[in-house]
């Protein structure tokens, strides 16, 4: 099969590309991204000189470039998004643009182009925030609550009026909160444990007694390539591990495997319409499509906190430059105001 990943060199995209190719002898992928903040070459690095994959530098809503890059595809997995919340609520175009534009982008061209499947990996964050017992089904209503969310939505509703309308075998798959290699320093984990590895502090928004659903990235790929090979069309599939964790439990493991002292965590100013608690019903993609997660929380944190131990030239790189002034912006006023409350 012809594959085309869209932000395929983001933390999700680069780990599902490598899984591709290393599973499926006979698959060609291309991988489709504008390298911007998030989006980072090096994150395919293991990949780049096998003959069986090749990279497209463009953007997601360039009609032009997408039509270009669908020619000989035989599907589509769409993953090129702005995905962090902070950045949303800060300014909500760029969501919009790509997100939303690039998704009916990339549908009209797959159309034109005769595309045999088209999945769109979307979050769990669609349907907003959860109260302390239940969990999120394909039948749950869809209610945002951040810009980043909402974006998503109208992105699904594109795909699935797409299918209804025009007949393209497209759909969604909506997953819980990933962690593992080569994810942005800007989410929970890697950002904790940088921020840990380098002694500065880990900013918890608010009391930290946010519940998500933890899963490894691996996990995800295997559920997305079940998904794209077996799933109906004009379906959705839930993703999630089952591991739910507060936020700030999350913190104390992250410090304690790295011998850190707790007082590196910092309770800062809780972000504008924070969701309380996540949490997915996988059973329909168990019992249709045999998925279950295969790594325990405890393993693949260790393994996550080696990776970053280890590759620390990676992220110390994405950290530079330009993020750091996003972090200052984000970050540095509520650490400050953290940090004055602490000694009064």
């Amino acid at each position: 099969m012809r594959i085309l990943v869209t932000g395929g060199a983001g933390f999700i995209g680069a780990n599902f590309v490598q899984h591709l190719l290393a599973t499926h002898p006979a698959d060609e992928v291309a991988t489709f991204d504008l390298l911007t903040y998030a989006g980072n070459l090096a994150n395919l690095e293991p990949v780049m000189r096998d003959p069986r994959h090749r990279f497209i530098r463009a953007d997601v809503a360039d009609p032009a470039a997408v039509a270009a890059a669908l020619d000989g595809v035989d599907a589509v997995v769409h993953m090129a998004a702005e995905s962090h919340v902070d950045r949303s609520i800060a300014d909500a175009s760029g969501f919009l643009r790509t997100n939303v534009v690039g998704t009916q982008v990339l549908l009209d061209a797959a159309r034109a182009a005769k595309v045999r499947r088209f999945l769109q990996v979307s979050t769990d964050e669609v349907y907003g925030s959860l109260g302390p017992t239940g969990a999120f089904t394909e039948e749950s209503a869809l209610r945002p609550s951040s810009p980043y969310a909402a974006s998503k939505a109208a992105a699904d509703l594109l795909v699935h009026a797409a299918h209804h309308t025009h007949g393209i075998d497209a759909l969604i798959s909506r997953c819980s909160n990933n962690y593992g290699p080569y994810q942005f320093p800007e989410k929970l984990i890697p950002l904790f444990v940088t921020n840990a590895l380098a002694d500065e502090p880990l900013p918890l928004y608010g009391d930290g007694c946010q519940v998500r659903d933890w899963i490894h990235v691996a996990d995800h790929c295997r559920a997305l390539d079940l998904v794209l090979r077996r799933g109906r069309a004009g379906d959705v599939y839930n993703i999630g591990g089952g591991n739910e964790r507060r936020n700030v439990d999350v913190a104390h493991l992250i410090l304690e495997a790295l011998g850190k002292p707790a007082s590196l965590l910092r309770s800062v100013d809780d972000r504008l319409g924070h969701d309380r608690r996540y949490a997915i019903d996988a059973a329909k993609i168990r019992d249709e499509l045999g998925w279950e997660p295969r790594e325990p929380f405890a393993t693949g944190l260790a393994a996550t906190l080696a990776w970053y131990r280890d590759n620390r030239p990676w992220w110390e790189a994405v950290k530079s430059g330009a993020y750091r002034d996003y972090y200052e912006r984000m970050y540095g006023a509520r650490l400050r105001a953290a940090g004055a409350e602490g000694r009064s």
